[in-house]
Order: C-alpha cells, then structure tokens, then sequence
C-alpha cells in the first residue's frame, strides 16, 4: 500500500491535514501525518510528532519555542522537514507528500519537498500559489495548488479544493511514470550563442545511443540540471555553457547560486566543461542596467535583454572558480577551450572581440586547474563542429570507461 506524507502545521491546520489524511485513505493509500507545529498543540494526533521532526534534524525544539521567534521557528522546521522526507523517501517509507497551508505552512513544507528528487510527487495547496513561487520551487517539480481561500477551517469551498488535492496526489502516486526512452542521460548547457555547439554536439551524442536533455543556462536552467545530476538519473554531463557563473560574479539577472558546477563533481558523473559565454553578464532593457556599469561594453541582445562584455580581471576570476571548481570532480572530467572565442560575438571581429579577456580566462583555468585533469585547446570558435565533435568525442570516451 503507498503511503503519502500530509505535512504540516497542526496547531493551526490540523483539521484541514486530518481532513485529507481521510481523502488519501479512502482512496486506499496510507497516510503519514507529519506535524511541523511549533504553537499550540496538535489538533490531531500525527503519526510523527514535531518533537521526533526537530529531534531526526538535531534541533532542540523547547529551546527554539521557548524564543518565541516565529520566522525561526519556520526556518528551522523546514530545514528539519527536508531531513525527514529524504529520509523516509530514501528508506522506501514514504510515496508522495502533500501540505497545505499560509505563508508560514507554505515555507515550511517547501524546503522540505525541495529536498526530495525530481519525479517523486509533490503537491502544495497554499495561499501564495497564485502569485511568484519560485522562491518556493526552486528547480523541483512541486505542484503548487492555489487554495483560493485561506487555509483556515473547513467550508464549501475548501473542501472541493482540499479534496481535489488529495485526489491529484493520489493519482500521481499511483501512475507509474512513462519513460519513452531507455536510452541513458546526458545532460548539456546551452545559450543562445552556443546553440550551434550543442546542436552539432547532440547528434554525435544522439548516434552513440545517448539521450541528450539540453538545459539554457538562465539560472532556472542550470539549477534545474544540477538538481537532475544530483538525483542520479545522468549518465554524462556536457557543460560547455557555463554562463551563469559570470552573472553569479559580476551581478547579472541569470546567475544560478555559487553551488553552479557542483553536482557533477560530488556525483562522479563523467563531465566535460568549457567557458562557454563566459564573456557575457545578462542584464534586462538597456536603462535596467546597474549605474555601477556605465562606461563598460554592451550588446543589445534583444529589446529585453542587455548583455555586458567581462573584463580581463572578471575573466581571471572566472576562470579561477572553474578551474576549483572541476578540481573538486570525483569522476572523470576534461576541460576544452575554444581559442577563437567563447560565444558568437565574441569571435574575431564581434562585438565582444578581446584577445586580452580572454587570455587571461584561459591563462587562469591553466594556472589553477590540477594535475591530472585533462585540458584540451582546440583551435576554432565554440560553435565550430570541430569544437563541438572535440566535446562529445571527450565525453564519449569517458563514458566507455566506466
């Protein structure tokens, strides 16, 4: 019988979970009342208290109530709910999880989802659905379930909602996903001014009998794959765009957290890596970028999109933190640099041209890359086929080695 998790706040939405918790039961599953409470009470009995969430998390729950901080206690709920629901999907314990709730509920439950891998279901009713959720997603496919009214008691109108959440998680738990392809995973970065590379790059992927998920590196979609390479379903990696990092450094809108390029690394998942775009920091209309900026070099991209050159100095940097950054791989990993330029413009005689930018790029992955790691300089621009052919034949041979 699969077991779904109803998590939450159960001083103040325990009739609501209980009131679910029922639905999923008559729909012959069982489920797991989880409360995550810090107030009053629980309304309803839970299968696990807060005291076993705080205590599984290593949080002493009469200390942090004691404080009586309620953004601290929310924070440290749910980073206790993301220790709990890996746990108890990890051990087979749990199918699915659902929660409902306000600001605070919302929050809590979450992080705790976002803790969980990609394909395992998720289901928020909350009162913040209908407005931005990323902070909340993040990069994980949480459905998040509009409660049109507060989560506040039962009524005509919440128990047509509470009811068709109940019946959406239970059907996900029992569909079996549909996976049209056995082929293995490999997943690749791309932007606008390396889609030529990748393209080229996919097709010789495609005909060794690779599946190839191409990510852009709009910050959503690096995170987005690192969260993919984490969960194990990859087979390779072919991060030739590794963009965001220089809006992650300079203070661009696509950066995707300082944990970009990770992944592979602590995963061991066979990786080839290249500064694709690392020439460029993405900002929006041109009168949206920073004062701090005037007098540097700029490319309208488009109406909306503003894109700003890195310096020389930038691009030393940046090259330090790749370099680091694949130093770290535990698996086996090569670095190819396109010599002739990094995106479309900047190849000789683009916009973004600079021989010096990019010398001190390459000179700083050269100086800081460690012993061992394969680095291969191919003499052509990245969207060149020889480049792209240099990539997938890199990542291929890896790949047979394992």
């Amino acid at each position: 019988m699969p077991s779904i998790a109803v998590l939450g706040t159960f001083d103040t939405k325990g009739d609501e979970h209980a009131f679910v918790a029922k639905l999923i039961r008559q729909r012959g599953h069982k489920p797991v009342l989880i409360d995550v409470g810090t107030a009053e009470p629980p309304r309803v009995r839970p299968d696990m208290t807060r005291e076993e969430v705080a205590e599984l998390a290593g949080i002493d729950l009469a200390d942090l109530v004691q404080r009586h901080d309620r953004g601290e206690c929310v924070a440290a709920m749910g980073e206790a709910a993301a220790v709990v629901l890996a746990r108890l999907a990890a051990e087979g314990r749990i199918d699915g999880v659902i929660s409902l709730g306000g600001g605070g509920g919302t929050s809590i439950a979450t992080t705790g989802m976002r803790a969980l891998p990609l394909g395992f279901p998720k289901v928020m009713v909350s009162t913040l659905a209908s407005g931005n959720v990323a902070p909340y997603v993040g990069s994980k496919d949480i459905v998040m379930m509009p409660a049109i009214v507060d989560v506040q008691g039962l009524n005509r109108i919440s128990r047509v909602i509470l009811s068709r959440a109940a019946g959406a998680i239970c059907g996900m738990v029992e569909m079996a996903p549909s996976v049209a392809s056995d082929k293995p995973v490999i997943v690749a970065s791309m932007f606008g001014n390396t889609t030529a590379c990748v393209h080229h790059a996919t097709k010789f992927l495609d005909a060794a009998g690779f599946e190839v998920l191409v990510f852009h590196a709009t910050g959503t979609g690096g995170r987005t794959m690192e969260s993919l390479i984490e969960s194990g379903m990859v087979a390779g990696v072919l991060d030739v765009t590794t963009t965001e990092w220089a809006d992650e450094l300079v203070g661009g809108v696509l950066g995707a957290g300082p944990e970009r390029l990770d992944a592979a690394g602590k995963m061991g998942t066979p990786a080839v890596v290249a500064p694709g775009c690392l020439d460029m920091v993405n900002f929006g209309a041109r009168d949206t970028v920073p004062a701090q900026f005037a007098g540097r070099t700029f490319y309208q991209h488009n109406p909306q999109v503003t894109l700003m050159r890195t310096t020389p100095a930038e691009c030393a940097e940046l090259g330090r933190i790749l370099a680091e950054k694949v130093n770290a791989y535990l698996g086996p990993v090569t670095v190819l640099l396109p010599l002739r330029g990094i995106s479309v413009i900047s190849a000789p005689g683009q916009p973004f041209d600079s021989p010096e930018a990019d010398a001190a790029l390459f000179g700083a992955i050269k100086q800081h890359l460690r012993p061992g790691i394969p680095l291969v300089e191919v003499d052509c621009e990245i969207n060149d086929i020889a480049f792209a052919e240099a990539c997938a034949n890199a990542l291929l041979s890896h790949l047979a080695a394992r």
